[in-house]
């Protein structure tokens, strides 16, 4: 076999760098690793230029029609996420460049910590804490989630977990996918309802939807006018599926209740977003499924997906 060239091109923070999974790899080649962030196109290109295979280890770092038509040696994109939005996928396809993600591999980690965002939104964990550290002793209404109705927009892998630990503290759970089934529902133990009813009846709503032209701003002025007053919004699945301004909007009009978010349409998120002054709000930094074990999982299926593609046998093909 022609001995090849893989490379990490880098990231801040690291993830996959200093992983022992890429030990598996140096029987097929050469593992060129970078432990920084690429910060411009010619640094990207200069980086990739000689590999054959990449494994793009955080969505931070794109590959686009400004990178890809300069790299004619790679044969595929493995990536540790689900996510595929960090890559121009009709560019790839037409080089003939494989593009292969991790679908539901860290799904239980990624639905936690929605749960854990939600826990936080209605006990005011964040509000509270920021109070008391001014001195204060806050005295404000939390939100007992036991007989609410959660929303999960998005049943796939993630939002089916995220329905589960619903169920689990007793909440009732109705759910909207862009292809239900009476079998889906009854596997998942939950109640699928148009869109708009969603909206209407449910305390918290929880985003679980990939980002796609049809999920782009699927959340915007007026689905958020018509959501109870008082709601809670979790987001962990991309930010752009959130009209942001909107959003903003309607935290400081005092119709949305909270809104707990991992992604953004702009990350890092500037130091300057008006988000940042929003009072009820949960904000972590697109880490859902940084945990030991989450890491752990996406760099061992990236690697799996490498070896699979060498050996003839590609898995979790995209393009």
């Amino acid at each position: 076999m022609e001995k090849l060239t893989i490379v990490v091109p880098g990231d801040s923070p690291p993830q996959i760098q200093d992983s022992v999974h890429l030990d598996r790899l140096k029987p097929y080649g050469d593992v060129v690793v970078y432990t920084d962030r690429p910060e411009s196109i010619e640094e990207k290109i200069k980086r990739a230029e000689n590999a054959d295979i990449l494994i793009n280890s955080r969505g931070l770092v794109k590959w686009n029609e400004d990178v890809l038509p300069y790299l004619p040696r790679l044969k595929l994109i493995s990536l540790c996420s689900i996510g595929t939005d960090m890559i121009a996928l009709d560019v790839a396809k037409k080089q003939g460049i494989v593009v292969c993600n991790q679908p539901g591999r860290t799904a239980p980690v990624v639905a936690e910590h929605g749960f854990g965002l939600m826990f936080a939104l209605s006990k005011r964990a964040a509000f509270m804490t920021a109070s008391l550290k001014d001195g204060n002793w806050p005295r404000m209404d939390n939100v007992f989630l036991q007989g609410k109705t959660l929303g999960i927009i998005g049943t796939g892998h993630i939002g089916s977990e995220m329905a589960r630990l619903g169920i689990a503290i007793g909440m009732n759970v109705v759910a909207w996918t862009y292809n239900p089934s009476d079998k889906r529902g009854k596997d998942l133990g939950i109640q699928f309802v148009d869109f708009e009813d969603l909206l209407r009846i449910s305390d918290v709503v929880s985003l679980h939807v990939k980002l796609t032209d049809d999920s782009f701003h699927l959340i915007g002025e007026y689905e958020l006018s018509i959501m109870k007053p008082g709601v809670l919004i979790v987001n962990v699945s991309r930010g752009q599926v959130i009209d942001v301004d909107a959003l903003i909007k309607a935290l400081n009009g005092g119709h949305i209740g909270g809104a707990a978010l991992d992604v953004y349409e702009q990350e890092p998120l500037p130091e300057n977003h008006p988000l940042l002054t929003c009072e009820q709000v949960i904000l972590t930094p697109h880490c859902a499924d940084m945990t030991p074990e989450g890491v752990d999982l996406l760099n061992e299926g990236a690697v799996d997906n490498i070896i699979a593609f060498l050996n003839g046998t590609p898995i979790n093909v995209v393009v």
